[in-house]
């Protein structure tokens, strides 16, 4: 693209232009075709090249355009996310000149947000789709992160057998990903991973037990507890989230059964080592409600929002249950 102008990217449900702003950054606007396409943001800047834009796009469509970008560049993301969900357990010198292990990595901003917090540590990504592992790359070469190594997972049920070990794991909004074959030989074998006194960090998993399924339908109330028979034609007709067609097996893929604290320790209790529940502790942080309170984005922390850490808290105070949206967990392996 020459300087000062602008492409579309066409899409049969809406339309993306490009323009040069006089910074060298580019202006995304995303236009709506169809009434019912969803769109998480329909406007962004970024300093990523056409290039990755296009390659973006291609992914993961106008809908999620912006969203994606935001990911790794906007602040008050992933950034501010992972600072809350690591930091708030442990203090950054527990990162310095140590192995991480982000599982999962998508299209790479989560890897990216971690590479730039502790650079004399070594991460490691793990995607399963190529086309995400590949925006992943284009990312790291455009910043030229020399920290940073990544990998195609096999299948869907192995990971790479010959990485070794790791000081810590991070599985950043993946584990709702994972279908229900799939939880316990996975987690068990990033386990077998993680060194002794190591921490597995798990955050941004969608609650299965919270009245309110936001992750993959966007909001609607007590799907979480309805069989599949009648979620999957819940989901379909109310969702705005464009799930018209997709099939249960599908949605499972997307998240929309979560996970939970109480099965993620006991799967990990059948290994030799010991899980430890860690409890957050730092960053002026003491619960895992504040935690999930503050880790979320700053322009989420709406009135709706207010009222839920309210309630939660107080159902906490009487009896004991957190009953966060999200799960925001660190594990620590203990010894043999």
């Amino acid at each position: 693209m020459n300087n000062m102008t602008s492409i579309i990217l066409a899409h049969e449900k809406a339309n993306v232009a490009v323009s040069q702003l006089p910074s060298g950054k580019y202006k995304i606007i995303v236009q709506k075709l169809d009434p019912n396409y969803y769109i998480r943001f329909d406007s962004c800047e970024t300093a990523y090249p056409v290039e990755l834009i296009q390659q973006i796009f291609k992914v993961k469509g106008p809908g999620w355009l912006c969203d994606e970008i935001a990911r790794d560049e906007s602040p008050d993301y992933t950034g501010a996310a992972l600072k809350w969900q690591l930091l708030s357990y442990v203090g950054e010198d527990v990162f310095e000149n140590s192995s991480i292990l982000d599982f999962g990595c998508g299209s790479g901003a989560s890897t990216c947000t971690m590479s730039r917090m502790f650079p004399t540590s070594r991460i490691v990504g793990i995607e399963l789709e190529q086309e995400l592992l590949e925006v992943a790359k284009a990312r790291i070469k455009f910043y030229g992160m020399k920290n940073v190594d990544l990998y195609l997972s096999p299948d869907s049920k192995n990971i790479p057998s010959s990485l070794g070990q790791f000081d810590h794991i991070v599985m950043s909004g993946v584990f709702e990903h994972l279908l229900p074959e799939e939880r316990k030989n996975l987690l068990l074998q990033l386990w077998s991973h993680l060194k002794p006194s190591g921490i597995l960090f798990l955050h941004e998993t969608p609650n299965v037990h919270f009245p309110i399924e936001t992750h993959t339908t966007g909001g609607l109330p007590f799907i979480n507890y309805l069989p599949k028979n009648i979620a999957l034609p819940f989901a379909r007709k109310m969702s705005k989230r464009n799930l018209t067609d997709d099939s249960w097996a599908t949605l499972l893929r997307k998240g929309i059964r979560g996970g939970s604290q109480l099965e993620i320790m006991n799967i990990l209790s059948i290994s030799e080592n010991k899980p430890i529940l860690m409890n957050p502790s730092r960053l002026g942080v003491n619960n895992r409600i504040e935690l999930w309170y503050l880790s979320s984005e700053k322009k989420q922390h709406g009135t709706a929002k207010k009222i839920i850490r309210s309630l939660i808290g107080l159902l906490n105070a009487v009896s004991g249950i957190e009953l966060v949206p999200y799960l925001e967990l660190a594990i620590r392996k203990g010894d043999k």
